[in-house]
């Protein structure tokens, strides 16, 4: 099996037919690393009953303080049909209000309620663990590398 590794910032070499191996791709190596995240999110959070996304959405909403439901989306990097029904599980369970938007009277705001800003705070340290849990093969320094990659990707 021939990988296309490089030091520095030579290019590699270029790919020859027959020497495509699905396992050495980022893609499938993103997407395997994902779902370990998801699974010690899962894992984690079964108690609260809150999505990935949605744990997310209400996190940046009690950072924020007010934001309406397209700001979020673009926040959170996702489409307007998905941070619709994000925000309607947030709002239907009572940690997030929908308040008119005083300069636009067709936009609401979204701010966090009394019961979503305690959830968010109890759930804020079962995060850094998931993070943790997620990131434990990696050294201190290889942890800041990935981060530092990641976001370069970003």
């Amino acid at each position: 099996m021939s990988r296309q590794t490089t030091s520095g910032d030579e290019e590699p070499e270029q790919p020859q037919n027959g020497d495509y191996h699905v396992d050495d791709q980022i893609g499938l190596l993103i997407r395997r690393a994902h779902q370990r995240a998801s699974a010690i999110f899962a894992q984690h959070f079964s108690h609260s009953g809150l999505s990935p996304l949605q744990f997310t959405a209400l996190i940046k909403i009690r950072d924020e303080g007010r934001v309406s439901q397209n700001q979020l989306g673009r926040l959170v990097f996702v489409d307007p049909s998905t941070i619709m029904g994000v925000v309607a599980r947030l709002h239907d369970r009572g940690f997030i209000r929908r308040l008119p938007d005083p300069r636009d009277k067709r936009r609401m705001l979204l701010t966090i309620t009394s019961t979503g800003l305690k959830l968010a705070e109890d759930l804020e340290c079962v995060g850094h663990e998931v993070t943790r849990a997620t990131l434990a093969p990696l050294t201190m320094s290889e942890r800041a590398q990935l981060h530092d990659l990641l976001s370069k990707l970003n």
